[in-house]
């Protein structure tokens, strides 16, 4: 038997690796306060290969120029201060709390400046533009527990898809849900995994550990969380947060999932 020599198989091995490409990461990362503004936008997750249904997701920190795009659909939360919208010609006040999509093909900007606005958006299909803007406030949005989640954290549910019955607006395409965890000290929300969604973590303020990814032993990755990281997951990534037991030590996560196109 003529057996090769083990130098040769881990060259092999090496050259087939090499071969095969770069892999994808199971999670990202970024932490807000550090990343550059760019013509009023911070981008945190854009471009990356490992993304599959999310085409975009940042912060505006200053106004943005008209836009219709066809094949994408686009939610803004406003995370501090005020400004304007323009939807579709017509113009709202928007301040902190609100929150508010606009489908594909619809076009708006908005004005602003010393704000700050998360933006997401996603692949979809072209479709029928509502004539008015879905928009709401986080403040007409009971907050209630989750079945099969535990009770330490309450859901603020803001926005589903069209075939949603609990959420304040159902009215998207690709997300299929979009809420606030609000977390007592201690809570959790239970790690766990999405075998048909993308998933993003915003923590907008309070600390604790961040879940991201398991090993083949099982234990789970934990990451120390302070306000301003966002967590972009893959499906099937194992993903949650505990927040710190500090007495009076609540924490509230943005958090968005989105359909992989089958």
């Amino acid at each position: 038997m003529n057996w090769k020599p083990a130098g040769w198989i881990v060259g092999s091995l090496v050259a087939a690796a090499f071969a095969a490409g770069p892999v994808d990461p199971t999670w990202l990362r970024k932490h807000v306060p550090e990343v550059q503004a760019v013509n009023g936008y911070k981008p945190l997750f854009e471009g990356e290969r490992v993304l599959r249904s999310v085409v975009r997701y940042g912060e505006l920190v200053g106004s943005q120029a008209e836009a219709a795009l066809p094949n994408e659909e686009r939610i803004y939360v406003v995370a501090e201060g005020k400004g304007e919208v323009v939807y579709q010609g017509a113009k709202r006040a928007v301040r902190a709390g609100d929150f508010f999509y606009c489908a594909p093909g619809a076009k708006h900007a908005l004005n602003g400046s010393g704000w700050r606005v998360v933006v997401m958006g996603f692949k979809a299909s072209p479709a029928s533009v509502p004539p008015e803007l879905p928009v709401a406030n986080l403040e007409e949005i009971r907050k209630q527990t989750v079945a099969g989640h535990p009770p330490t954290v309450l859901y603020q549910l803001m926005i589903g898809d069209t075939k949603s019955t609990r959420d304040r607006l159902a009215v998207a395409q690709t997300v299929t849900s979009l809420y606030v965890m609000e977390f007592e000290p201690g809570g959790t929300n239970a790690p766990h995994h999405h075998e048909d969604e993308e998933e993003i973590y915003y923590l907008m303020d309070g600390k604790g550990e961040m879940v991201a990814g398991s090993g083949m032993d099982g234990l789970l990755g934990k990451y120390e969380a302070r306000p301003g990281d966002a967590y972009f997951f893959r499906k099937n990534c194992t993903v949650g947060f505990y927040a710190d037991s500090a007495p009076g030590a609540k924490a509230h996560i943005l958090a968005v999932r989105s359909r992989l196109a089958r």
